[in-house]
């Protein structure tokens, strides 16, 4: 749209009120973690504040767990990812089909996005992987073989299931609306010409799903680098720093 004049209409007016507060938004936070990084601040008491220059970055940099920390958090982000996006592809090519009953269980597979994470890990620490109680150590008790204390021998692979269950209907969102988009003539296709059903996901969905795989791995680890209420509550890090992250 131009004016009569022939001259472009300034828009910059219209998006300066937006920037602002993009800018604001971004840059905010961002100083003020930068600020606190240069302060001392003890959790169990709060008045116990001052200056203590590089202080906390050395005393990061020196800790005898840091490697181990790293290395967790690599092994987490790594096993949840595989598990979002592996599993989520075949339940977004599952929940593409029609099949009786695709609506209510589309509500049910991603009810648990919407579940704290602290009630998450409570319900996974003392409701399905206790040794005692839950109801995986009654599965196992039920065919004859010994229950498995998760948390004691297995911690960081049961964080993982955790965390790896929260996040899979996320990936599924994403994908599934990713694979809705492909033209059904494409599929229809490939099967005329002899497509099997592995056939068609390497050479025909996964292509078509690179970009959203890669959204939804980009998304995830900005997330999964930040997991913090699921550890404290299922194992505080422990055994030891077995199950410690950044």
């Amino acid at each position: 749209m131009r004016h009569a004049s022939g001259r472009q209409p300034r828009t910059w007016p219209f998006l300066l009120p937006s920037l602002v507060v993009l800018l604001l938004w971004a840059t905010v936070p961002l100083v003020m973690t930068i600020r606190f990084s240069f302060e001392r601040y003890n959790l169990l008491d709060p008045g116990q504040r001052g200056f203590s220059g590089f202080g906390n970055y050395a005393f990061l940099l020196t800790d005898p767990g840091l490697a181990r920390a790293l290395l967790n958090t690599l092994l987490l982000v790594g096993g949840v990812l595989a598990i979002t996006v592996g599993v989520g592809t075949l339940l977004a090519v599952l929940f593409d089909q029609p099949f009786f009953g695709r609506g209510p269980a589309r509500v049910l597979v991603i009810a648990p996005f919407f579940v704290m994470p602290t009630v998450s890990a409570l319900i996974w620490k003392n409701m399905l992987l206790d040794p005692v109680n839950g109801v995986l150590a009654f599965m196992l008790r039920s065919v004859g073989l010994p229950p498995v204390d998760w948390f004691s021998r297995a911690p960081l692979a049961a964080i993982v299931i955790i965390v790896a269950w929260q996040w899979l209907p996320f990936a599924l969102l994403i994908l599934l609306t990713s694979l809705q988009s492909l033209d059904p003539e494409t599929k229809e296709s490939a099967r005329l010409e002899g497509a099997g059903p592995f056939a068609l996901l390497a050479h025909i969905i996964l292509p078509h799903l690179r970009r959203a795989i890669g959204v939804v791995v980009m998304l995830e680890t900005i997330f999964l680098l930040t997991i913090f209420a699921e550890i404290f509550v299922t194992t505080s890090g422990g055994p030891g720093l077995a199950s410690t992250n950044l």
